[in-house]
């Protein structure tokens, strides 16, 4: 009555779904590490709009512009504050 593929039950389906989750863990954690080691596509330029501020951080440091004239730009680049 009962041969070798018969009498599984709901086994092949639980086995099916925790092989696709699997998957799917392998997947979002190789996805995970890919953009934790790349810029994540946006390329030299940031989108968190503090691009400006670092440009003004890189001239100062570099000695294009002196301390109050930095200070200056800085306040003018944060609304005023």
């Amino acid at each position: 009555m009962y041969g070798p593929w018969d009498g599984g039950g709901w086994w092949g389906f639980g086995m099916m779904l925790f092989s696709l989750l699997f998957l799917a863990l392998i997947v979002v954690g190789v996805v995970f590490v890919v953009r934790s080691f790349s810029d994540g596509g946006r390329g030299a330029y940031r989108s968190d709009g503090n691009r400006a501020l670092d440009i003004l951080d890189e001239r100062f440091a570099r000695g294009e512009i002196d301390q109050a004239e930095y200070e200056e730009r800085r306040r003018t680049l944060a609304g005023g504050r």
